[in-house]
Formats: structure tokens, C-alpha cells, sequence
């Protein structure tokens, strides 16, 4: 796949370029001298200078620097003054910089087999040099400019300090002692090459005696016999080798060799790392040839013309699986990036790819062309390739997923010896290899502190790997781009070759070819030897664009045979077909065409499902045709049909707008009845299946999906780890690569309701087959029962979260992206307030290193320096041994320790191995035990966690409740609460003690604090104790909280409510009506009725409502229940009602509706009637009037005036009993009714009497309670009596009355739901 990976447009030409290593950063320079600093990530600039001429902002920076430092103002002239003139050279330098150099000579070094038994790969880290500076070096022509990109600050070096000579190019010097300065080496017009000191900024040494020219290249190595070398290359075409390991010798120095290289002079030169095989040189001149040389001999060994007529100015060593036989990168000025052949191969050049089909096309002028400047590969993802032009930046990606055409075999049992399969060169290889140290950092010999008292797992020394490569006598017929694959037996290997395309399937044992035939993907099905291939004919090729004709016509002409082309292949659809391999080696088809849709197959995903991914059909635009076109037509694998990195998926997913839907063309198949599984799902990019068949893992292009497949497929989460190129399971960890870095993640599905759901009908089945199988033993005597005093232990089943934890294993950063300490918050006391804790995980979330996202929790424990990723892309063997291995594309095994304690004991765990992940988790500072013992937790490990001697009390009451150990968890909540003390029933706490609190019981007012603050703990724990029959440990917590109860707004009104119901369950009555009397006396109404409700005694809630001033429910219960207080309270609640109407100010009404009011109303016979109001009374059905009502009878009034009430008459809630015919349906109002009917509602308020209830609340009502809310406000429309007649029967009444008053009692404790 090649995609445009980022893209920048400048006006000039770039004509110098620099990739960091580490960082996402791209250092430029145009022809106009202007360097830029890019995050080709993020497409944001970083920094931005004028190197050629004075760059201002940095004059006067530098200025306002020595002005605050205090130093005086220099009378010459400031460096950052001198004009830089023409940029030659742009670097970064920094630590990771110095690594990665050295590690690249080492390497190379250590391929060749005369190579010292000391020199390997794997090497200690250099100690820092620059302590975390990041430096920007900008060689220019008359001065060096190194400027820090973390404090911005510069320090220009002019060329008089370098004996006043034009500097040309410059490289750094690897080796050097721990204690030097980093040395920068200059070559000089003068053919000089003078080293500079980064640390004094004074000239340390010389190079002279070698070039007659000036200097154009410089580049560092190492030989095969471990000695670093400097070789130069200048104008007079002479390529001289110094040595470089003199650490700070000052005497000039006279070269160790000198080669005639090009004629017209050497423009570049590069180190080639070789598989098996001494590094090689590589050169490229102004003769337009290109040289490759021996490092040990200095022999020419091929010099060849890469592209007529035009000479070469930039060259790069590749090394990409996708093309297993290009090994060199070069450019010309035209728009393509051309690709040579191994050398020892015909060396022939074909262009790469065409950088004009990547660009948009509007970029680009129409009279204007692509032409390429300068080019650098990635020195650690070489699928990166990025190219400075005359239109701007570009940065290409190669097939970033395709990986080393290597596989592992399974290792026999108790074999310390693993092997893996790989292809060099049309030769079938086998890689031994074991780790070669001692101290093998196994399970059983890895708890070992060296003598400074330090873990070793926490050094950074890399393991050390004995390898032994051998060669197998069967030859592979091709050498294009291949893809292995092992059988879950691991008694077969698979080879396809989908550029063919073809395929073999070779027998391990003897490597005798099985079956062979013509497929383009295969996939193996995890639980026996069984695979499934892809069968179909490539789809024709589309001609080469021919050079200059980027017009429109021949770009329509592309599209339209990219069009035809994809007709073509959608008539030619693929067949899956399904094959087994018997013990006796033969192959038979078991199926030969799966699935019906008639989409042509683009992927094939082996598991223990087989995954069949389909095309979807998409226009296809003119850009993309175009681009298409240019792929599929230039072959890499030496092959005319072959199509160069051109993949089954069109190769533009990835540049697919995230607005648009993600296309539903993956379709899972069972391989026993070849019938879909499921519906469909989006395409993965690799599916992983754990070799117990439990676990899942889809990869996409920005996260994992991870599920479970027992007892069902379930969705468990996704992890936030990008463009992963594979992973392997281990248990219930999946150890995944990325183009950067190596990922753990631990995985657990919990508990969810379909496994207990299971687990149930899996004891149902056993029981049943016992009983079948006693029935067959001993007849119908096996179903006699004999009943007894049983005792069953119920087991308490808790649901629990699927977890997922990721860790970082490896990455390519030399200083630590997590840091070796975390310093976690330590809590001294447990009775803080919740802002505190709150506080406290805010600051934990800061010193986290957040590698996961999507929920996935992140492991702060304390880890060692992660650990150097291997260059390139990365097949993951797995774990054995205890380490984890992986090879890379050189063929080269890495061995990545798992030996630190943080990471060991998430290992063990989740291999399942508890007792061992405690005993090595106990060897980290006890502030880490929190974070293993939640991921322990996590795991299902709840108890085996309670033995981690550092964990908190509130983790560890979690972890007690958890393993249902309720002795432990009352102690630890005892601990948190501080009230071990109280509680007790001698040192009673009544709310005179609380209020008279004297010096001597402040610790009472602390206790109770902490009883309030876990609550929630106290209920929890006396429920899983009534659940556990164990009576005294919940008598114990119901004891404190008790205590709690007592104090006026200390608990909430739920827990008030909780704790009645647990006291009753208990039958601690006497504790219960001692909190009913305290709740009456703190004026808690609600809680105490709930309460005295609990214990069953009315008139203790009748009492707990009339005592808190809540006489409507105190008629409403004693009505209810036919007290013989009711007269009393109906007498007490009247007059409160009468106090709250007479404080009710008069309603206003207007001189007309008054006199209108008044010509309806009677006349009044005295003045002195006009001050009496009738006192207010609301009473029950059935109840005679509290005092004498006056009937007044008066000529109807019309309907327009029903809403004024009559002063005389007393309010009530509903008509009081009629004689006379119920015929009007309640609700509705007669015709004729008076304006003094009975059963006016109370809210309806006449214009010259106060309103005497409206919107006034009697008492609030208990929630849920709708029928005793708000006595005075009307009633809704479906239950009013408004406008009932006084023909209303009794019976109906006394029906709505109790209706009412039934609601309100059977939603008194039925709202506190345990």
C-alpha cells in the first residue's frame, strides 16, 4: 500500500532535508536558505528561521538574553550578526540521535561473520550527553548554528573559530568516551575536516593530509573488528577513512585509507546493512554512476548508472519486507523515487513510485513539474520515506502492515532451544535460537537482586541472544514478496506469494512439499490443519503513464482503465476454498466455494473462525485512478505480472474521511458447516485468537478490539493502540507491535449475567446427569430422600467489569516516557472529605502515562526504562522463557526482559497463577500495591490481592467484600470509621450526650463523622452478611450505625429508611423504637412514621406525625385506621389552617366585579355580622361538623358565577352526604348549580374573601405519596370533586375518600427498595 502520509507546500524548492528518529519531526531548507522545523504528525511548524542572511528575531532575542543575564553588551559584533550565507547541511542532535547512530554502525557491524565476539546488537546505552536537550545544527556556509528547541536558545559558532574556512558538511561523532563532550566534525572548503567541542565550543582536533578539494559528505561507521571510522567524501572524487577513536586527542590526524571513487567528485555517501554479510558503502558522484564498496577489503564491488543522463543527489539504504530485493533508494531530479536492485542481483533501477499521482492534482501548475530535490528514509520505520521538491514536503508510507517473511515453530516440550522459518534469497532458512546469559529470567530463577541491592530487572542491559542460522536443502521457487504461516499443530508451514500468485505447504518434519497450487491469501484455522485459500486470476495491468504526459486526456484515459480493470475484476471473483491435511499428509477439499455474495474476496482471516473480508463497491475518482495505475504498473518483485505494493483493498482506506461510515464487509464463517457466524462486521486490518479459544482481538487502523468468545462472543472494550502490525495471545495477555512501539495488554472478561447464567445450567446439567446415572446404578431405590437438617453454603456471585490494562513494554525513546518513579498521593488519615480524595485522583491522573484509551485503565505501578524497540517492522514470536522474542526484518532475534516485579506479576496473573504474582508483587515499595491489587482485582484474584502487605484499608475492605471475607472488611471499616469504640451497648449515644459533648468525648464527634462518611459501607456490609448468615458481624455494624441514626442530620433520608429495615430484620426493636423517639425529637416526621411503620405501631406514627407538625397525614392515618384521636387532630389541623388563612392577605378585585358580587349577595341585617368569617373546616366523609353550619338560601345564580363562593358556608375537601338521586357522573358540574353548592373546591377563591387554601402546602407529603401533596391545591381533574353535586351519594364518597386515603398508606415504606 503507498499513501500520501503528510504533505506541506512551500513556494521554494526544498533542497536540504532531516528526519529525527524518535520525534515526528522534519527539519527543511529551501533554496531561499529559510530552515523550518515540522511535526509531520500533527502537520503543525515548530520553528521557523532565516539561516542564510540575520535572522532579526534572533538578534534580538540573543541581545535580551545578556541584558537579563546581567553581562555587558559586547563592543564586536554578535555572532547571531554574522550573515549564515548558503545552508549546506541540516541535522537534529540529541540523545536519541547519538543512540541510534551507534546502534545502526553496531548492527550493521555485528551481520559480518568475521565480526568480534564482543560486537552484537544488542549494546548499553551511552551514557547522556545532552540531557534532554533537543539540538536543531544548521552547518552553513560561514557559521554553525545549534539552537535548543526546548529553550529556544542558540549558539552560533562562525567559521573563524574553524580556521576562518567555508564549512561544507558536518557529522557527529559516535564514540566516545562516557565522560566526553559531544564532538561535531566540519569538513572545510580547505579539504580539513576540523572537530568542534559541544561542551567548550573549541576546535579539540584535525583531519588533514587526505583531499586536495573541498569536503562533501561526511559519514561515521563501524568495522567489522569493532573500531569506528570516519570516511569523507570531496570534490577531487577521493573517499578517504579516518579513524575516529581518539576521544580528545588535539594532534592532526593523517588518514588510515584513501579510494579513487567518481570521477567530477563524491556528492553522498551511505552505510548498507547487509543479511549475513560485512556493512557496505555506497556512493553516489557527479560522474552520475553509483558505487557500492566492501567495508572490509575496500573493494569495488559493483558501479553501475542508476538512471541515464541524470545524476543522482540523494541516496538512502532501504530495507522494506514488502520488496524483499530493493535495497537502495536514490533520486534525480524528475517526480519519481527510483529503487535498486540487491547488488548481487542485476542491480537494476525501476522508479519506486510517481509522487505526482500522490500530491492533489491542483497543486500542482499545469505548466509547471514535479521534480525531486533531496530524499531521506526514516532510520527506524523505513516504510517512511520523505522528499523535499519544488512544490513542498512530501511524506510517503510504504505498506506499513507488511511484515518480515518469517515464522515461528512451536518449541517441543522442555526444549530451551525455539526455531522459527524464514526466506532469504529463494532459500528456505531455519533461525535457532536461546537466550545465551546465565541468569535466565524464568519463572523459577528470576528473584534476584545484584549486589547493589538493585532488581535487575530495572537495568538496562539488553538480554543477550545465541542464534544459529542453517540452511534447509528445499529451495523455494520464487523470491518476490512472501507471507509464512504455521498450522496449529505446527506440523506444517505455508508460503504464499501473492504477487504470483502461489502457494506451498511444506511438512516440518522433512520439508517436503504437501500441496502447492495458485492462491493469493491463505488462512489456517487455529484447531486443526486445516486452511482455506483464495483462488483468482490478477486483474489485467494498466500501462505506464509515459513520461510528461501528465495531461488531462491520458489522466482520463488512466481512469477509465482503472474503471475497466476493476469490471474485470469483479467478473473474475475469487472462490474461497477450504482444505484439510490428513496425519497422512494428503490434502482434500472439504469445501470449494464459501459464501453466496458475489463482491470479489479481498482479505481471508484465520481463527477459530474463519473471517472472509468482501470489496465494497466505490466510485472510483480520476486522483485515485490515476494513483492506481501508477502501483499497479511497476512491478518490484522482478516479476512483469507482479504489482508493486498494490493490495486487495484498493490501498485508499486509510485516507477515508472519518464523517464517512466505516463499510460492513467482514463476514465471520464456522469451518465445521461453512455457514455464517453472526452479521457483518468492518474489515480488521489482522484478527488474533488465543490458543484456548476464549479471546479475540480485531485490529484496526486507530484501536484493538478485544473479545470474548465463551460462553458467547461478547464485546469487551478497545484499546487505543495505532497501526498495529500484529499480535500474538499468551494466556490472557496480547503482546501487540506498532511501527514504534511494543504494547502488553492484560485482558480479563469478568463476571457477567450470562455466566452465572451459565454456571447454573451447567450445575443443573451435572445434577441431572447424577441422578440418571444413580437411577441406571440402583433404580428408584437412587430417588429416595431422606430430609434432614441441611446446611447449604450459598456462594455469593458478584458481577464484575471486564478489564483491560496496557502496558509499555518498548518503544524507540532513549530518555523514558514513563518515568521509573510515580510519586502517588499517600493518604494519612482515611477520615479526609471527598474533595480531598477527589484532589488526589486528579493529581493521580496527572503523573499517569496515558497509553490507552476508550476506558481502558492505564498501569501506573512503578516500571523499569521501557526497553529499545527493534528497528523496522517486527514479527512477535511470544513469550517463552520468560522473555518475550521477536524478530526482525534482518532476521535478527531480540529478546524483550519481563522480568521486573510490575510487569512479572501481571504476567503470572494472568497466566492464573495468583499465589506467585503476590509473592513478586511484594518486591515493589508498598505505594504500589494499590495498583496491583486493583488489577488483581480486576482479574478475579480478589483474595490472593488481601496478602499484599501495602495495599489501603479502603482497597482492602473492597477486596475483603469481594472474597466475601466479612471479618476483615468490619476491622477495616472499624479502621476508616474510627469508631471502634462506640457502638456499644453499655457507652450509649443519645442526643443529649451529642449536645452536652464535653473535651473528654471528641473522639464520639470524629466516630460518628466517620460512620456518616461510609454509611454505604455499613448497609453494604450488613446485607452481605444477613447474605452469609453470619448474624454477629452485621450486629456489630448495625450497632454503630445506630449510633449514627441519633444525630440530627447525619444520615440521609434513604439511609434513615435503610437502616429502620435492617434494624426490624434483626429484631432490634428496642434499638428501633430508641431511633423513632430521637427522630421525633430532631423533627424528622418522614423517618420516623417509615421507622415506627417498620416496627408495627401506629400509634408511634401517628405520634411521629402529629409531633412533627404533619397533621395531614396524621388524619389521613388515624381515618385510615379508625383511631379515636381523629377527632382531636381533624380539630388541631382546622386551626392550623385557620392561622395560615387569617396571615393570608386579601385578594384585590376591582370597584365593578365588587358591586356586581354585592347585588347577588344578601343583605347584612347588622354591621356587626360583616366581621364574622366562618372558621375553616376540611373533614372526612362521614363526619359531623366541628361546629353549626348556616344555610342561607338564596335565588340561583347564573353559570358565569359559580366560581365565587359564599363567606357563609365552611370549606370541606368533599361534599358532605345528600339525600337525593347520584345521577350526575362525578366530576361534572349540574346547570343550576348555586354558587354555594357543597364541594367547591378549596382552591377556587371568591373576589372578596380571603383565599383561604390556594397553593398552601399542609404538611409535606412523603414522596411517592401523590394523594396527600399539597392538601389546599387543586386537585387534579380525573379525582376532583369540584364540581360534584350534593346529590352525590355517601357510598361514593366514602369510595373516593378511602381511595385516597389507601394510595397514601400503601406508598408510605414501599419507596425504600433494598
Amino acid at each position: 500500500m503507498l499513501r500520501l502520509r503528510a504533505f506541506r507546500p512551500t513556494n521554494e524548492k526544498i533542497v536540504k532535508i532531516a528526519l529525527h528518529p524518535t520525534h515526528p519531526w522534519l527539519v527543511t531548507a529551501d533554496a531561499s536558505d529559510h530552515v523550518s522545523v515540522w511535526n509531520w504528525e500533527h502537520r503543525q511548524v515548530i520553528y521557523e528561521l532565516k539561516a542564510g542572511g540575520v535572522d532579526q528575531r534572533r538578534l534580538v532575542g540573543a541581545k535580551l538574553e545578556k541584558l537579563a543575564e546581567g553581562e555587558s553588551v559586547p563592543k564586536g559584533k554578535p555572532t547571531e550578526a554574522i550573515r549564515g550565507g548558503s545552508v549546506k547541511q541540516v541535522s537534529f542532535f540529541d540523545d536519541d540521535v547519538r543512540f541510534w547512530q551507534l546502534w545502526r554502525n553496531r548492527s550493521a557491524a555485528a551481520e559480518a561473520p568475521s565480526a568480534v565476539n564482543q560486537l552484537t546488537s544488542a549494546f548499553a546505552s551511552p551514557a547522556p550527553s545532552t540531557k534532554g536537550r533537543h539540538f536543531l545544527v544548521i552547518c552553513c556556509e560561514n557559521k554553525a548554528i545549534f539552537l535548543d528547541l526546548v529553550t529556544m536558545r542558540g549558539r552560533d559558532v562562525p567559521k573563524q573559530d574553524l580556521d576562518n574556512k567555508s564549512l561544507l558538511c558536518m557529522e557527529f561523532l559516535s564514540r566516545s568516551s562516557a565522560g566526553d563532550s559531544p564532538l561535531v566534525a566540519f569538513g572545510g572548503s580547505d579539504g580539513v575536516i576540523r572537530v568542534l567541542s559541544m561542551m567548550t565550543w573549541k576546535l579539540v582536533r584535525r583531519y588533514t593530509g587526505g583531499h586536495k578539494g573541498s569536503i562533501s559528505c561526511l559519514m561515521t561507521f563501524m568495522a567489522s573488528s569493532g573500531e569506528a571510522l570516519l570516511v569523507s567524501g570531496a570534490s577531487d572524487g577521493l573517499l578517504i577513512l579516518w579513524s575516529a577513536d581518539h576521544g580528545q586527542d588535539s594532534r592532526e590526524l593523517v588518514p588510515k585509507l584513501s579510494l579513487k571513487a567518481h570521477d567530477g567528485g563524491v556528492v553522498a555517501v551511505e552505510l548498507s546493512r547487509v543479511i549475513g554479510g560485512a556493512p557496505q558503502l555506497i556512493t553516489i558522484g557527479a560522474d552520475k554512476t553509483l558505487a557500492i564498496w566492501d567495508t572490509i577489503s575496500f573493494k569495488e564491488l559493483r558501479r553501475i548508472k542508476p538512471v541515464p543522463k541524470l545524476a543522482c543527489h540523494s541516496i538512502a539504504s532501504w530495507c522494506h519486507p514488502r520488496a524483499p530485493n530493493l535495497d537502495i533508494l536514490t533520486c534525480v531530479k524528475d517526480s519519481y523515487i527510483w529503487a535498486i536492485e540487491h547488488p548481487t542481483y542485476s542491480a537494476l533501477t525501476r522508479p519506486l513510485c510517481d509522487l505526482s499521482s500522490l500530491v492533489p492534482p491542483q497543486i500542482v501548475a499545469p505548466n509547471k513539474k514535479l521534480r525531486v530535490y533531496c530524499m531521506v528514509a526514516h532510520p527506524l520505520q523505513p516504510h517512511l520515506v520523505a522528499t523535499g521538491t519544488n512544490i513542498g514536503v512530501i511524506v510517503s508510507e510504504f505498506d506499513a502492515r507488511s511484515l518480515p517473511p518469517v515464522v515461528p515453530i512451536p518449541t517441543p516440550a522442555e526444549s530451551r532451544e525455539h526455531s522459527a522459518v524464514y526466506i532469504v534469497e529463494r532459500e528456505l532458512k531455519l533461525l535457532n535460537f536461546q537466550l545465551s546469559n546465565a541468569a535466565n529470567p524464568s519463572l523459577g530463577n528470576n528473584g534476584s537482586l545484584s549486589e547493589t541491592g538493585k532488581l535487575l530487572g530495572d537495568s538496562l542491559q539488553p538480554l543477550h541472544v545465541k542464534q544459529i542460522k542453517k540452511h534447509i536443502s528445499t529451495p523455494v521457487p520464487h523470491d518476490s514478496y512472501s507471507a509464512l504461516s504455521v498450522s496449529s499443530s505446527g506440523k506444517y508451514l505455508a508460503i504464499v506469494w501473492p504477487d504470483i500468485p502461489y502457494f506451498s505447504i511444506y511438512k516440518v518434519s522433512d520439508w517436503s512439499i504437501v500441496d502447492s497450487g495458485s492462491a493469493r491469501l491463505l488462512a489456517w484455522d487455529t484447531c486443526c490443519d486445516r486452511f482455506a485459500i483464495l483462488e483468482s486470476a490478477l486483474p489485467p495491468r494498466m500501462p505506464v503513464l509515459p513520461k510528461g504526459s501528465s495531461s488531462r486526456k491520458a489522466k482520463e484515459a488512466a481512469a477509465a482503465a482503472a474503471q475497466a480493470a476493476a469490471a474485470a475484476a469483479t467478473a473474475a471473483s475469487a472462490n474461497v476454498q477450504v482444505r484439510i491435511l490428513l496425519d497422512d499428509g494428503t490434502s482434500n477439499i472439504l469445501m470449494r466455494s464459501i459464501g453466496s455474495r458475489s463482491e470479489p474476496v479481498v482479505g481471508l482471516h484465520g481463527g477459530a473462525l474463519l473471517g472472509v473480508a468482501y470489496r465494497t463497491s466505490r466510485r472510483v475518482s480520476p486522483g485515485a485512478a490515476t494513483a492506481i495505475s501508477t502501483i499497479q504498473s511497476m512491478p518490484l518483485s522482478g516479476f512483469g505480472s507482479s504489482s508493486s505494493f498494490a493490495t486487495y483493498d484498493d490501498g485508499f482506506s486509510s485516507q477515508r474521511s472519518p464523517s464517512e461510515a466505516v463499510p460492513q464487509n467482514f463476514q465471520l464463517f464456522s469451518w465445521e458447516t461453512f455457514q455464517p457466524v453472526g452479521g457483518l462486521l468492518p474489515q480488521p486490518e489482522w484478527t488474533a485468537w488465543d490458543q484456548t479459544v476464549e479471546y479475540c482481538a480485531l485490529a484496526y487502523q486507530h484501536y484493538i478490539v478485544i473479545c470474548s468468545l465463551r460462553p458467547q462472543f461478547r464485546y469487551l472494550g478497545d484499546v487505543a493502540i495505532a497501526y498495529a502490525t500484529g499480535g500474538v495471545w499468551q494466556r490472557r495477555q496480547l503482546f501487540v507491535a506498532t511501527p514504534t512501539t511494543i504494547e502488553g495488554v492484560f485482558v480479563d472478561a469478568g463476571v457477567a449475567p450470562v455466566d452465572i447464567e451459565t454456571r447454573k445450567k451447567k450445575e443443573e446439567m451435572k445434577l441431572k446427569e447424577a441422578q440418571s446415572r444413580a437411577l441406571a446404578e440402583h433404580g428408584e431405590l437412587a430417588l429416595i430422600t431422606v430430609e434432614g437438617p441441611q446446611t447449604v453454603a450459598e456462594e455469593r456471585l458478584t458481577l464484575r467489569p471486564p478489564m483491560l490494562q496496557v502496558v509499555r513494554l518498548a518503544s524507540f525513546q532513549h530518555a523514558p516516557s514513563v518515568p521509573p518513579f510515580l510519586s502517588l498521593p499517600k493518604q494519612s488519615k482515611v477520615d479526609g472529605d471527598d474533595s480531598t480524595m477527589l484532589k488526589e485522583m486528579e493529581e493521580r491522573k496527572v503523573n499517569e502515562i496515558a497509553v490507552g484509551g476508550g476506558g481502558v485503565t492505564v498501569a501506573v505501578t512503578r516500571f523499569p526504562t521501557e526497553q529499545k524497540r527493534p528497528v523496522g517492522p517486527l514479527i512477535v514470536v511470544g513469550v517463552r522463557d520468560g522473555v518475550l522474542w521477536l524478530i526482525d526484518r534482518y532476521m535478527t532475534v531480540h529478546a524483550l526482559s519481563l522480568s521486573h516485579p510490575g510487569i512479572r506479576c501481571r504476567c503470572l496473573a494472568a497466566y492464573g497463577d495468583a499465589v506467585s504474582a503476590v509473592k513478586w508483587a511484594s518486591r515493589l515499595a508498598r505505594e504500589h500495591h494499590d495498583d496491583l491489587a486493583q488489577f488483581m482485582l480486576g482479574m478475579g484474584y480478589a483474595t490472593e490481592a488481601l496478602h499484599l502487605p501495602g495495599i489501603s484499608k479502603r482497597l482492602e475492605f473492597d477486596l475483603a467484600m469481594k472474597s466475601n471475607d466479612l471479618k476483615r472488611a468490619l476491622q477495616c471499616l472499624l479502621t476508616m470509621s474510627n469508631s471502634r469504640d462506640i457502638g456499644q451497648d453499655n457507652p450509649g449515644l443519645d442526643l443529649n450526650d451529642i449536645l452536652n459533648l464535653t473535651a473528654k468525648k471528641e473522639n464520639l464527634v470524629e466516630a460518628v463523622q466517620g460512620i456518616v462518611k461510609f454509611a454505604r459501607e455499613f448497609l453494604d456490609l450488613i446485607d452481605a452478611a444477613d447474605a452469609t448468615a453470619q448474624a454477629d458481624i452485621a450486629r456489630e455494624a448495625l450497632k454503630r450505625l445506630a449510633t449514627a441514626g441519633s444525630v440530627k442530620g447525619a444520615l440521609q433520608g434513604h439511609e434513615l429508611k435503610g437502616l429502620a429495615l435492617r434494624l426490624a430484620n434483626h429484631g432490634e426493636l428496642t434499638r428501633l423504637s430508641g431511633l423513632v423517639n430521637n427522630l421525633i425529637s430532631l423533627g424528622l416526621g418522614r423517618e420516623a412514621a417509615f421507622s415506627a411503620a417498620v416496627l408495627g405501631d401506629n400509634a408511634l406514627m401517628e405520634k411521629a406525625w402529629q409531633d412533627t407538625g404533619m397533621l395531614s397525614e396524621a388524619v389521613l392515618h388515624a381515618h385510615a385506621h379508625g383511631r379515636p384521636t381523629l377527632k382531636n387532630l381533624v380539630e388541631a389541623w382546622n386551626r392550623e389552617l385557620q392561622k395560615e388563612v387569617e396571615h393570608t392577605p386579601s385578594a384585590k378585585t376591582d370597584a365593578t366585579a365588587a358591586f356586581l358580587a354585592s347585588l347577588e349577595e344578601p343583605k347584612l341585617s347588622s354591621l356587626s355580622d360583616a366581621g364574622k368569617k366562618p372558621p375553616i373546616e376540611i373533614l372526612p366523609p362521614g363526619m359531623s361538623a366541628l361546629s353549626a353550619s348556616i344555610t342561607i338560601k338564596k335565588k340561583p345564580a347564573p353559570a358565569t358565577d359559580t366560581s365565587q363562593q359564599q363567606p357563609s358556608k365552611p370549606l370541606a375537601l368533599e361534599a358532605p352526604p345528600a339525600s337525593g338521586p347520584a345521577e350526575a357522573p362525578i366530576g361534572t358540574a349540574p346547570s343550576s348549580a348555586s354558587a354555594a353548592a357543597p364541594g367547591t373546591p378549596i382552591g377556587a377563591s371568591p373576589p372578596d374573601a380571603p383565599v383561604a387554601t390556594q397553593g398552601t402546602p399542609i404538611g409535606a407529603a412523603p414522596p411517592g405519596a401523590p394523594a396527600a401533596a399539597a392538601i389546599g391545591a387543586a386537585p387534579p381533574a380525573s379525582e376532583t370533586s369540584a364540581a360534584c353535586d350534593a346529590t352525590v351519594t355517601p357510598m361514593l364518597e366514602d369510595m373516593l375518600w378511602s381511595v385516597r386515603l389507601s394510595s397514601l398508606c400503601a406508598k408510605v415504606d414501599w419507596n425504600y427498595v433494598e
